[in-house]
């Protein structure tokens, strides 16, 4: 059982799938950026690619994605013809780089026509050096049908990530997600006939009016549709970010010790199930590939979550999109009508983000080793002393421990992992409010 410290996740932090993260972004990158980072790529490196699909059948509340309704035709016809455009923009700079894996995100990449998927991935292939790529999709349950299905099957997806979050009727109102747990047992019987062989299931915790019971229900049928992995995240309220979530109950949502007992109950069911534990807040199947890179010591952490992915390189394209460089962290511009002027004008459509220091790439890697390993050797680290202080409640706690310059985190220090790595993070005095709980 984790033991609860509240004094030690007072403090909001980030979720680190980047260092620095977006909230220190800003307008001092632009297209030439894009253009510089691209020239430096290493061409037989391995590279992913990220194509966002900003669209959704229906918006939920809760959602923090840039998506928009997928409700004229004619606008998403657009949007993928920019799209187009920026691949053939991207590609004729390092259409040589070999590409071992494709996401598709968004918003919800099945709110537009399967033909037009179909189409996108043999644009992509047919741009980059795409020998044998991992494609994966993120799919919204209501609306996937057979031919979304067939769709997947031609184009060779072999993963796909359910937006699930709970099976609670009750709580599925209070979010703005209405989804009957037909849709998923349907979704699932359908990707399998497809060929796809990593079924993951977003679940959520911490959601208004859900209690422990509900969670262990969700848990527990979710569990018998027989999911590879699952991602158990803490819902994060921040409506003065994101203003549909003023739609959500503030008053009907679980404190800070009910919140942790949630994320506690659905790390033990789904160790007592047989999954394998991974990072924080993932769960994967014995011989799933990133339950074997936690156990070989090869997980990464990105833009999508933990992750196997060994690329160093991050290719985003679509609006709001973000490339990850180690040089720079690049986002190309939110609106899809101001992304597909600048497209169309025959640029990048780069508008936010930083370029990194030799300090940050030092940070980012010991941050994603504590996320990733639970250790890190911190001697490269300018400031360690004060890293140390800041950890001493911890380590009076027994959640920490160092040998010399390595920091070691305890098993129990999982609900921990991401206040902890926030000791390396020299940006965070500076937005302190702009995050969730730390579980």
């Amino acid at each position: 059982m984790w033991s609860y410290h509240p004094e030690l996740l007072a403090r909001a932090v980030p979720r680190y799938t980047s260092y620095p993260t977006a909230a220190e972004f800003g307008d001092a990158v632009g297209p030439g950026d894009m253009a510089n980072a691209l020239a430096g790529i290493d061409v037989d490196a391995p590279v992913s690619l990220y194509a966002h699909i900003p669209y959704c059948r229906a918006i939920c509340w809760y959602c923090g994605c840039n998506t928009g309704a997928a409700n004229r035709t004619a606008r998403l016809a657009t949007y993928m013809a920019r799209l187009d455009e920026e691949i053939a923009l991207v590609a004729d700079r390092v259409g040589d780089v070999r590409i071992g894996r494709i996401a598709f995100g968004g918003g919800s990449p099945n709110a537009i026509d399967p033909a037009l998927f179909v189409a996108l991935v043999a644009r992509l292939r047919g741009a980059f050096r795409c020998e044998d790529p991992v494609l994966s999709i993120e799919i919204d349950p209501r609306g996937f049908d057979a031919e979304w299905a067939a769709a997947l099957g031609a184009t060779g997806v072999s993963r796909a990530s359910l937006g699930v979050q709970t099976l609670d009727p009750q709580v599925q109102t209070a979010i703005g997600r209405v989804q009957p747990v037909d849709d998923i047992h349907r979704t699932v019987a359908l990707l399998r006939g497809a060929g796809v062989a990593s079924i993951n299931f977003d679940l959520m915790y911490g959601l208004p009016g859900q209690t422990e019971a509900s969670l262990l229900a969700t848990l527990r049928d979710s569990i018998a549709m027989g999911p590879d992995r699952l991602a158990v995240f803490g819902y994060a309220h921040v409506p003065d970010l994101i203003p549909r979530q003023r739609r959500i109950d503030s008053a009907a949502l679980a404190g800070a010790e009910a919140r942790f007992a949630q994320a506690a109950l659905a790390h033990a069911v789904l160790i007592d199930a047989g999954y394998v534990a991974v990072g924080f807040d993932h769960f994967a199947r014995p011989g799933d590939a990133l339950a074997r890179a936690s156990e070989a010591g090869t997980l990464r952490r990105n833009f999508q979550g933990f992750t196997e992915d060994p690329a160093q390189t991050l290719l985003g394209l679509g609006a709001s999109s973000i490339s990850d460089f180690p040089v720079a962290l690049l986002q190309n511009e939110k609106n899809t009508g101001r992304y597909g002027m600048r497209i169309d004008a025959g640029g990048f459509a780069t508008a936010r983000g930083l370029r990194r220091t030799a300090e940050d790439r030092g940070r980012a890697r010991a941050i994603e080793l504590i996320l990733t390993r639970g250790v890190a050797d911190l001697a490269a680290v300018a400031g360690i002393d004060a890293v140390r202080t800041q950890l001493l409640a911890f380590e009076r706690h027994d959640l920490v421990a160092w040998q010399g310059t390595t920091l070691q985190l305890a098993a129990d220090a999982l609900p921990y992992a991401r206040t902890i790595a926030s000791a390396l993070d020299l940006y965070r005095p500076s937005a302190p409010g702009r995050f969730s709980s730390a579980v």
